[in-house]
């Protein structure tokens, strides 16, 4: 085996039991971009003042921040139970319907394309293994897996990137007093320096996906302008519907 090969090995073994962080940064990164800047959208379409954009946005942030980790939390102790029973039952079943299983676990290989003596191979050394057995068809009968399931890190992870970049539509506002841009100028930097924000998310999330980075950052950010405009004409047509 090559030298290249070797690192390649190392590399995933290293971190095929690594918890993957990116998707739940991606998750929270983009919702919390989203969602304050819909805020302050509105809010500007409203024509409403700056105290009202940092105590709604704020309170965004941070309430729908807390939120969506707790739903991540939830969902994933929840995902991570589901599977255990389901374990539990695959190992009950192991004695309780022992020739069922192994003809499931026959029919299984036959799709990864074992026949005849290789087959039946195949097929004694899967079930000489309770664990490797039930795993097997975890994954093949039930489409399930506990890899990359942690509850409380993706909490965590989700948190801190809708934080992070969720505060990015609020850099301005919130030390507005610092600096001489109008509440238009504001806005038009805060929607810029949003779209870039999104746009790097974006460019993590091609990370796990075959698209080019570019096409990823770009994608994300329209979401997010697409998200923002529509914010920016409720608040526009409301204040001018009770005006």
């Amino acid at each position: 085996m090559s030298k290249h090969d070797d690192s390649l090995d190392t590399e995933e073994h290293s971190t095929s039991n690594d918890y993957n962080w990116i998707a739940d940064f991606v998750y929270g990164g983009i919702d919390g971009a989203v969602t304050t800047f819909a805020v302050v959208a509105g809010v500007e379409g409203a024509s409403l003042a700056v105290p009202i954009i940092l105590i709604l946005g704020f309170a965004n942030l941070f309430g729908d921040g807390f939120s969506m980790s707790i739903g991540k939390y939830l969902s994933d102790k929840a995902n991570l139970e589901q599977y255990e029973k389901i374990r539990q039952i695959e190992f009950r079943h192991l004695t309780e319907k022992t020739d069922h299983e192994i003809g499931e676990v026959r029919d299984i290989m036959k799709t990864y394309g074992f026949k005849g003596k290789d087959l039946e191979r195949a097929v004694e050394v899967i079930t000489s293994n309770p664990e490797g057995w039930v795993d097997l068809m975890m994954r093949n009968e039930f489409n399930m897996t506990n890899e990359n399931v942690n509850p409380m890190r993706g909490a965590l992870i989700t948190f801190f990137s809708f934080i992070t970049v969720g505060f990015i539509p609020l850099i301005g506002y919130t030390f507005k007093a610092f600096v001489s841009f109008s509440d238009k100028e504001m806005f038009y930097i805060t929607a810029v320096t949003t779209l870039l924000g999104l746009f790097f998310v974006g460019t993590i999330k091609s990370k796990f996906s075959m698209r080019n980075w570019f096409v990823c950052g770009i994608e994300t950010a329209l979401i997010g302008g697409m998200a923002a405009t529509i914010a920016y004409l409720v608040g526009y047509f409301i204040k001018n519907l009770v005006g």
